[in-house]
């Protein structure tokens, strides 16, 4: 039997349920546009947004769903527009609109956030994940704190009520202490754990490496960006264990037809990165032809019989003063344009490509959108930024008009914006 007194007590010390908050998609104070770009920068450090599902991860929300015996569970990163899921368990979605998100009340405080019936919490009176799905009635969520800010949260979720003990509260600070430690233990890793190819991180310090060697001695450097085609179908056909089989066939036939001087990397769920030194992109685009047969020729054998998958190309060549991260979205624009005109090709990025001008730096900022006269509103990071452009995240595009005001708190940047370009969850605009 769970003591009323220590309930109470938790209730009193959580200062989150008991002082008034900010009510959702009300502007901010100042300091938590500060927390904001903190959040971001401790963010794009790790670069682990968009990153595939990791075993030691997988396992902590399948401790905290056994432990305090919950449907739900997720291990959660909050970016500028979207809350993140790097692990989850009872959920159908990988992500969902920040702004509603029980984890962006929980990463504005320094203690676990605990919500024992969401119904009874004023500021969820009309929150669409209470009454709506997945129908949350109880959160609790331990923050991730990097570098001194709160990146995300470990939580737990029930669709009914409940108590959640001092005890409780311990266990899971200290499971979300072993996710900070992961965070930082992967961000050491060189390989992905699944297809030993380049992780992420390494990826793209090979390529700094290589288009400075490049730059200095006047060589040559093709990149390219490989999609496997309708993944997604083959795990919801087949199991993400067959899923995960294919990721490592389709590699191993990729390095079958690579050099040992090119490099491989896995930068998503199923998009590759593929580095071609002393290659132009005449040349690099005949690698990647025999690459893209070596795939389509794959007959993978699984517990479900023999499966056949394709994959789109991408490919770009360095060009004098262009840095690389403005060469893998050359690469990046040309994947999209070869999967709109059919998949299962290659397809060059060319000068004509909209959008990506050398002008252009990354970044990763929290953003807002704001159209009918500052009337609508809603959240966005921006990816990329120079004096004239910019390129845009969004957890949807439905609702995107053509013409809007871009905001950035943190930098005190506000800007009427003109959309010049779309893709999925991306917006490209000129500033007008």
């Amino acid at each position: 039997m769970r003591d009323p007194v220590r309930s109470s007590l938790i209730l009193l010390l959580n200062p989150a349920l008991s002082r008034p908050r900010q009510g959702i998609g009300e502007e901010l104070p100042m300091s938590v546009h500060d927390d904001d770009a903190r959040r971001l920068e401790a963010l794009a450090e790790l670069d682990i947004l968009d990153t595939p599902s990791e075993v030691a991860f997988d396992r902590l929300t399948g401790l905290c769903r056994k432990i305090f015996g919950v449907p739900m569970s997720t291990l959660t990163l909050i970016d500028g527009h979207r809350q993140w899921f790097k692990s989850a368990v009872g959920m159908a979605d990988r992500e969902g609109e920040r702004r509603p998100a029980l984890c962006n009340y929980a990463i504005r405080e320094l203690e676990p956030l605990i919500i024992p019936d969401t119904h009874r919490d004023e500021r969820l009176a009309d929150n669409v994940l209470v009454h709506g799905r997945p129908f949350i009635r109880f959160y609790a969520g331990a923050q991730l704190r990097i570098s001194g800010v709160n990146i995300g949260t470990l939580c737990v979720m029930d669709t009914t009520p409940r108590e959640f003990s001092a005890h409780d509260v311990d266990v899971l600070k200290d499971l979300a202490a072993i996710a900070v430690d992961e965070l930082m233990l992967r961000n050491l890793s060189m390989r992905d754990g699944l297809t030993g190819a380049l992780s992420r991180r390494a990826f793209r310090n090979e390529g700094e490496r290589l288009r400075a060697l490049a730059e200095r001695h006047g060589q040559k450097l093709t990149c390219a960006l490989i999609d496997i085609d309708h993944f997604k179908l083959v795990n919801d056909s087949y199991g993400h264990a067959v899923g995960d089989l294919v990721l490592s066939r389709v590699v191993e036939a990729c390095r079958a037809v690579l050099r040992a001087s090119d490099a491989i990397g896995r930068l998503g769920g199923e998009e590759f990165g593929v580095l071609l030194p002393h290659t132009g992109l005449r040349d690099g685009l005949a690698v990647l032809e025999k690459v893209r047969m070596a795939i389509a020729g794959l007959a993978i054998e699984s517990p479900c019989g023999p499966i056949r998958v394709t994959a789109s190309f991408g490919a770009a060549d360095l060009a004098r003063g262009l840095r690389f991260e403005a060469l893998l979205e050359r690469a990046d624009l040309a994947m999209y344009s070869a999967k709109d005109s059919g998949r299962n090709r290659g397809v060059a990025w060319v000068e004509a490509a909209p959008s990506i001008a050398p002008s252009l730096r990354r970044v990763f900022k929290a953003g807002q959108i704001a159209f009918n006269a500052g009337r609508s509103s809603f959240d966005c990071t921006v990816r990329a930024l120079s004096e004239t452009a910019a390129s845009l995240d969004v957890i949807s595009m439905a609702d995107v008009p053509e013409h809007f005001k871009l905001a950035i708190a943190s930098d005190g940047f506000s800007r009427a914006c003109r959309m010049t370009s779309r893709s999925d969850k991306r917006i490209e605009v000129a500033f007008v």
